[in-house]
């Protein structure tokens, strides 16, 4: 089973095993770790151009390409609020956060239940529409220096914020295969962001 573990703290943990005994194969943006106790596979979270194969345990390519910052967009949108930002490396540098309040499904039948699911929908149209002007105010000035972009939340309402402005259309171009599972988007949330969002995925064995 894969689990996300930050730079700092892989870095920690490999780097004092460059060129002890082992082997080491990189591909298709993965680096496959044969440690003297366990294999190791991590992919970083911004791929790995670095390919070759050794015969001892050879970090040092992945930990170059993990240390590397990057200019992301960050786009976390829920049913109830929705946090937008750029991290220069670990830096938040642009924010702006939003709530909107979208009432829970109605269990009742009949017309109110209809009335409910009507003021539902407009509530969380609401939502999305807000999310995506600030989207584009915040991320926009950013584009064309963009290394990528990060999405999460909740999917649904993430697609419907994309989909409410064209001028989103450069920006999902730069999603980050990882979707990320947020809580209810705050500027707390953001600050925080950069820990995941350099997080690499590794499989032990």
């Amino acid at each position: 089973m894969s689990r996300y573990i930050g730079r700092a703290n892989l870095r920690k943990r490999l780097e004092g095993l460059e060129g002890v005994e082992g082997c080491s194969l990189y591909e298709n943006g993965l680096a496959v770790l044969g440690l003297p106790d366990e294999k190791l596979t991590v992919r970083p979270p911004f791929g790995l151009d670095h390919t070759g194969e050794y015969g001892f345990v050879h970090v040092a390519p992945l930990l170059a390409a993990l240390a590397v910052d990057r200019l992301v967009g960050v786009l976390l949108v829920r049913l109830g609020g929705y946090a937008v930002g750029v991290l220069e490396g670990e830096r938040l540098v642009a924010s702006k956060v939003g709530q909107r309040n979208v009432h829970g499904r109605h269990r009742a039948g009949g017309s109110s239940a209809n009335r409910f699911r009507r003021r539902r929908e407009e509530q969380a149209r609401t939502l999305v529409e807000a999310a995506a002007k600030t989207a584009v105010r915040v991320l926009m000035p950013y584009a064309h220096r963009l290394d990528a972009v990060a999405f999460g939340g909740d999917r649904f309402a993430v697609r419907d914020t994309l989909a409410a402005s064209p001028q989103l259309e450069a920006i999902e171009a730069l999603a980050l295969p990882r979707f990320f599972d947020v809580p209810d988007p705050r500027h707390a949330v953001l600050e925080r962001f950069a820990y995941d969002l350099y997080a690499a995925e590794v499989l032990s064995a």
